[in-house]
């Protein structure tokens, strides 16, 4: 592996040392694996929650498990983390000093804006090729774009917008520059690049990575930092940003919930029992108390008494912030009575209040 690769990899690197630093050799180093490539596993959920890394979730879908693991070994390799046990790491002093000298990307939030991110892009770079094209009475062109939600969308608002057609471009163009100027180490080509107008086509991602020097992953993870930039900027102040603000328009709010736990949930809500809800799904009795889990940690009015009664939550929590950890067994080898499931149901009830 090439040192001017690493280099390149320094953000994704300074990610996985904020992701052990908040682990704190509590779970194995592929928990952060599977939180950056957004696998939706009850643990994984659980461990965005719990440790504070939400922002993390799904923001490197790309990334292999060989990429993982030669970035992984070159921290080793730098003495930057030490094991604690089995692919169980910890930070070693250089790896603090490291982490507090190289910051984390400053807009990345992958649990509230990964899902609609590709969307918001498709929009944005259409309605630029479509507002500069008008600009210039053009006509014929092939639209960036194939996506027919995305053409639908963007022909609802050139109807029901009231800016003239000819402002179109000059609108969004000042926009873009004002949060542009606003916003902190964002660099605009890593958008602009890639923006198609006029008798200019934009360039792909492995172009604008090339051109800009940057490894395919870590332009992923930047471009993706720029586009969240964009949607809090525009949420944050829509009417400061009139034609920006329409590429919000009608995005659908994720459900956090997995496809198994939304089918629980309604069985619950019609008053079954945990064991009720197991035989009729034929499902272990685990699984449901895993789609328990999750409730507590997405559904903010989801009470918990039924299943922890309030003493007992908080013993865990006390026990928790003595012993500065998130480990089950710790927790439980101090209150045998209680169960691994209450266990993780209080920390998924509290833990990102607690630990934030």
């Amino acid at each position: 592996m090439s040192k001017k690769w690493w280099n390149g990899m320094c953000e994704i690197e300074n990610i996985l040392l904020y992701c052990l630093k908040q682990l704190n050799g509590e779970r194995t180093i592929y928990s952060i694996f599977h939180l950056l490539n957004g696998k939706k596993s009850s643990q994984t959920l659980q461990d965005a929650h719990l440790f504070s890394l939400k922002r993390y979730f799904r923001i490197l879908e790309p990334l292999t498990r060989q990429s993982f693991d030669e970035i992984f070994t070159n921290l080793l390799e730098r003495k930057l983390v030490e094991a604690v046990g089995n692919q169980r790491f910890i930070l070693t002093l250089r790896g603090q000093e490291y982490l507090l000298q190289h910051p984390q990307p400053s807009y990345i939030n992958g649990w509230k804006y990964q899902h609609n991110t590709l969307l918001v892009w498709e929009r944005l770079s259409l309605l630029v090729q479509v507002a500069s094209n008008i600009t210039f009475q053009e006509t014929k062109y092939i639209p960036i774009q194939k996506n027919t939600e995305v053409h639908n969308w963007l022909k609802d608002f050139l109807k029901s917008t009231s800016i003239p057609k000819q402002k179109l471009g000059e609108i969004v163009y000042s926009e873009l520059v004002d949060i542009f100027e606003q916003a902190q180490d964002m660099n605009p080509s890593l958008l602009v690049f890639r923006l198609t107008g006029y008798h200019q086509i934009g360039l792909t991602s492995m172009q604008t990575a090339k051109m800009l020097n940057m490894d395919s992953l870590q332009y992923h993870l930047a471009f993706t930092d720029s586009l969240h930039c964009l949607i809090q900027f525009i949420e944050d102040n829509p009417a400061r940003y009139q034609m920006l603000s329409s590429l919000l328009t009608n995005v659908e709010q994720k459900n956090s919930l997995t496809l198994s736990s939304r089918k629980t949930w309604e069985l619950l809500n019609q008053g079954f029992s945990l064991e009720g809800i197991s035989g009729i799904r034929h499902l272990k009795i685990s699984t449901i108390e895993d789609h328990i889990v999750e409730f507590a940690l997405n559904i903010k009015d989801f009470s918990i008494n039924s299943y922890v009664d309030v003493e007992t939550q908080q013993k865990i929590l006390e026990i928790s912030q003595q012993e500065a950890t998130r480990q089950l067994k710790v927790i439980r080898n101090i209150l045998k009575e209680t169960s691994y499931f209450q266990i993780r149901l209080v920390l998924a009830k509290n833990g990102d209040r607690q630990w934030s």
